[in-house]
C-alpha cells in the first residue's frame, strides 16, 4: 500500500494493535511495573518510567506524523525542552531565538547562568547575527517558527543547512503548527518537539510533551536520558493525547478557517494598531510561510490602541474567549503575553523580543466564526472607550 495521508495516519494511530483481546482502540495500560518471564528474562516492558505500551503507541504515532523514527513522550512540553539539553555539556554553545517561548527562554538562561553551557541569544531573521552565532560552532541550535507570540517566521531549511555545516544539531519547536501544517524533519532539522498540551491533544485536559528524532540512534540516546532523569509521560495522559490526535487534521482545518477570518476582521478594526498573522499578505514572511508550511495555523496576536487600559477593558468584556494560559484547544483563549506566557522573561528581554504591554495573543478555537467575531467586536467597543 502506498504511503497513507496524514488524516489516515492520525485517525488510525493505535488501531487494531491489541493482540490479546482484539480491542480496536489501543488499550490504556496503567500498571507501574511488569513481570519478568523468569530470572533475568525481561519482557518488552518492565517498569513504566522506562517503557509503557500506551505511551509507546502515542509516541510512535507522532513520529509517523512527523516522518521521524523515534517519538519520546515526556511529562510536559518543558520537560521535552529539558530533554534536549541532555545533549549538551559544559563548554558547549547553544543558540536560541531572542523571541522564543518565555518558559524556554527562562530554562535556557537560568541553566546557562549555572554554567551548564554557553548561551547565544540571537534574532534568527538577522543573517549577519545568525552567521556570527554559528561561527562559534554551537552544539545545538533551537528554532521556533512561527514564534510565540509575534508569529515571526524563519527559514528552517536555510538555518538547518547552515547549522549542519558547523556540526550543530537542529531542534524545532513545532507546537504552534503541528505536523499537519509543518514538518521540520523534512526541512533538515534533526529533532522536532511539541507541547502535547496544545494542538496534538487539542482538548485542554492534559499536560505533556513529545520529542521526535530523524535519526534512530539519536532517538535511543534521548530515550535513555528521558528514563534516566525520570521525565517520561504518564500512560493516562498518553491515552488521552492519542485520542485527541485522531481528530487533529479535522480540528486544524477548522481552526485555520476561523483564524484567517478573525485576522482579517481585526486588521480592519479601528481599535487595532497592528495584527501579527502569517496568513495576511502584508505579513513580512508571508511568502516564506507559504513555502515551508501547509497553511498558517490558528495563533495570532495584535497590538491594541489605548495601551494597558484598553487591554483590561477588552478582557473584562469578553464572554466567549477565556482569559487563560495555553493554546491549541477547541475553545478560544486570549492572553496577555507580557504578564502571562512570557512572564519568565525580564522586561528588557521582552522589549528586545518586541513584546509590548499592549500586545494580546489569541488561540482561535473551533466555535462558529460568527460567534467568535461577535464576541471580539462587542468587547473591542469597550476597549475603545477605556
Amino acid at each position: 500500500m502506498s504511503k497513507q495521508h496524514i488524516e489516515t495516519q492520525a485517525a488510525r494511530g493505535g488501531i487494531n494493535i491489541d493482540q490479546h483481546h482484539g480491542a480496536v482502540v489501543a488499550p490504556l495500560h496503567l500498571s507501574s511495573t511488569y513481570s519478568l518471564k523468569g530470572f533475568n528474562e525481561k519482557r518488552d516492558y518492565d517498569y513504566s518510567r522506562t517503557g509503557n505500551p500506551t505511551r509507546a503507541t502515542f509516541g510512535q504515532t507522532v513520529a509517523e506524523l512527523e516522518e521521524g523514527t523515534t517519538g519520546i513522550v515526556t511529562s510536559t512540553g518543558m520537560s521535552a525542552v529539558h530533554l534536549l539539553l541532555q545533549l549538551v555539556s559544559v563548554g558547549d554553545k547553544v543558540v536560541i531565538p531572542h523571541d522564543c517561548y518565555g518558559g524556554s527562554y527562562r530554562l535556557f538562561t537560568f541553566l546557562a547562568k549555572k554554567g551548564n553551557f554557553e548561551l547565544i541569544v540571537v534574532d534568527q531573521r538577522d543573517e549577519q547575527a545568525l552567521a556570527q552565532a554559528l561561527a562559534t560552532k554551537p552544539k545545538l541550535v533551537l528554532i521556533e517558527t512561527p514564534s510565540n507570540p509575534l508569529l515571526r517566521i524563519v527559514d528552517i531549511q536555510a538555518i538547518s543547512a547552515k547549522a549542519k555545516a558547523v556540526g550543530a544539531l537542529v531542534a524545532v519547536d513545532n507546537t504552534f503548527l503541528s505536523p499537519v501544517i509543518q514538518k521540520p524533519l523534512l526541512l533538515g532539522a534533526d529533532i522536532v518537539f511539541h507541547s502535547t498540551t496544545k494542538y496534538l491533544n487539542g482538548h485542554s485536559d492534559i499536560v505533556g510533551g513529545v520529542l521526535v528524532t530523524k535519526d534512530q540512534t539519536l532517538g535511543e540516546e534521548l530515550a535513555w536520558w528521558a528514563n534516566c532523569i525520570g521525565i517520561t509521560g504518564s500512560a493516562f495522559d498518553s491515552y488521552l493525547a492519542l485520542r485527541g490526535l485522531k481528530t487533529l487534521p479535522l480540528r486544524m482545518a477548522r481552526h485555520q478557517e476561523n483564524a484567517i477570518n478573525v485576522a482579517e476582521f481585526l486588521a480592519s478594526h479601528p481599535a487595532i494598531e497592528q495584527v501579527y498573522f502569517p496568513g495576511l499578505t502584508n505579513h513580512p514572511q508571508h511568502e516564506l510561510a507559504q513555502q515551508q508550511q501547509n497553511g498558517f495555523g490558528a495563533m495570532l496576536s495584535f497590538e491594541l490602541k489605548g495601551g494597558v487600559a484598553a487591554v483590561k477593558a477588552l478582557f473584562a468584556n469578553l464572554s466567549l474567549f477565556t482569559l487563560a494560559q495555553s493554546l491549541g484547544g477547541v475553545e478560544s483563549l486570549i492572553s496577555h503575553p507580557s504578564t502571562m506566557t512570557h512572564a519568565g522573561m525580564d522586561l528588557d528581554a521582552q522589549i528586545a523580543a518586541g513584546i509590548s504591554q499592549s500586545l494580546v495573543r489569541i488561540s482561535v478555537g473551533i466555535e462558529h466564526i460568527d460567534d467568535i467575531i461577535a464576541d471580539l467586536s462587542q468587547a473591542l467597543e469597550y476597549s475603545q472607550q477605556a
